[in-house]
């Protein structure tokens, strides 16, 4: 029986690429150069750390090894299709490619040819819609989620009350800074307060003109979409201008230690939207020790172990496990199909209890997919930047967006892709 499935890997081409044991494939589409190869590198790391966990703890998933070949895009769309390409013959099961830009790309690719993306806190948001995006998830939570949890926790620290507030939106001036735009205009319509959008060129250095508005225009709270150095020049000029950092809020992408510490005690008080834990007080911290930091196979050699950026792709890693094991379980075979693995996460149910039998109590919000809900709850909760000691500290718990808003916008937006697309949505 092994000897036949070996043949027909072989047959597949996938000894070309991969190691004889490596009978389930998940390509890391990583950055770890140009402008956001800081960031990138973190989420690589702790991606790739949580599969070779699992490779040296249980020796794979359901018995078979995991396989998990890189290929740097450098956040770039052209080279990040490039990779696609190039890695998807070697029986790649699911892809994740940490960019709202390149994920617009594969959309249509995955569709075709029949492989899972998995674009936790990234991509298209509308893709929560499963009878549109067949094969594209997007749980934990999204960018509108996102957005709205901040205006919800904003709500809360104003006793209910934003009307004639105003509220600048600094971004990222690409696909992934312009998705909350739409949700934040509809969410100012329906609280009353006036919304100022400012786009920030990539890589986001300079920054001055924008900061000088927000000088000028005073708005009482700021948000921000922004990643890698563009986060750090943005923290630095508000501290420059002595905005209070207590009223300004980051995505989750805009809530990284190497985000804050430049900046110095001027970072202090600054928070943003998260939908993992944070820090290392969590017990799978020590299985990663025992298996993977002490015997000297982490990824890189383990720099960046148990931060904010590390512990989300660590966290994408665990989702990606848990679907393979779920796809397994419908199957009947440990040697699933991308299908198969479509399966898995359609009916996946990561539950606090499961949560807490994976070494992370409380880290996320329960994860639960179906054939229409591709994206789960979107909970997630608020983080704040102690600069004196330098950590992250969780300050409310997890947090229901406003589905009275998002839900109609995701629906027109995934119709709307589907009639330009020339997709029949699914009955779910």
């Amino acid at each position: 029986m092994k000897t036949l499935k070996f043949a027909a890997l072989v047959a597949a081409g996938l000894m070309a690429a991969a190691p004889a044991l490596a009978d389930l494939v998940v390509p890391n589409l990583s950055y770890r150069t140009g402008p956001y190869g800081a960031n990138g590198t973190q989420y690589a790391d702790g991606f790739n750390d949580y599969f070779t966990l699992l490779n040296e703890r249980d020796g794979g998933i359901g018995g078979e090894k995991i396989q998990v070949p890189e290929c740097e895009t450098a956040y770039n769309t052209e080279k990040g299709v490039e990779c696609y390409e190039s890695t998807k013959s070697s029986g790649a099961l699911v892809y994740n490619p940490l960019s709202t830009g390149i994920t617009y790309q594969l959309i249509p690719k995955v569709s075709v040819d029949k492989i899972p993306l998995y674009t936790p806190g990234y991509g298209r948001t509308s893709a929560k819609n499963g009878k549109v995006f067949e094969w594209v998830f997007n749980a934990p939570a999204n960018y509108w989620d996102g957005a709205s949890i901040a205006i919800k926790y904003l709500l809360d620290q104003n006793g209910g009350d934003l009307n004639g507030k105003k509220i600048a939106l600094v971004y990222h001036n690409s696909a992934y800074g312009k998705e909350p735009i739409r949700t934040l205009q509809e969410l100012a319509k329906k609280h009353g307060f006036s919304l100022t959008e400012i786009p920030v060129e990539a890589p986001g250095q300079e920054q001055k003109s924008q900061w000088l508005q927000i000088r000028r225009d005073k708005p009482d709270f700021v948000l921000m979409w922004g990643w890698g150095v563009m986060n750090q020049v943005a923290i630095q000029e508000a501290a420059n201008i002595r905005f209070p950092m207590e009223n300004f809020i980051g995505i989750w992408w805009a809530g990284s230690e190497i985000d804050v510490t430049p900046a110095g005690a001027g970072a202090n008080g600054y928070k943003s939207v998260t939908f993992n834990g944070v820090g290392m007080d969590y017990p799978i911290y020590d299985d990663l020790k025992t298996h993977v930091i002490d015997p000297g196979k982490a990824s890189q050699g383990g720099p960046h172990v148990g931060s904010a950026v590390y512990s989300r792709g660590m966290y994408a890693a665990v989702v990606i496990a848990e679907a393979i094991r779920k796809a397994q379980e419908l199957a009947g075979t440990s040697a699933i199909t991308p299908t198969q693995l479509r399966d898995g996460f359609e009916q996946l149910d990561i539950t606090p209890d499961r949560l807490a039998e994976l070494g992370l109590p409380d880290f996320g919000p329960e994860i639960k997919m179906t054939c229409d809900n591709h994206g789960g709850s979107g909970m997630a909760r608020m983080q704040q930047w102690d600069a004196e000691a330098k950590k992250w500290n969780l300050i409310t718990e997890f947090t229901e967006p406003d589905q009275e808003v998002l839900a109609p916008l995701i629906l027109e937006d995934s119709e709307a892709y589907a009639k330009e697309a020339g997709i029949t949505p699914r009955d779910c």
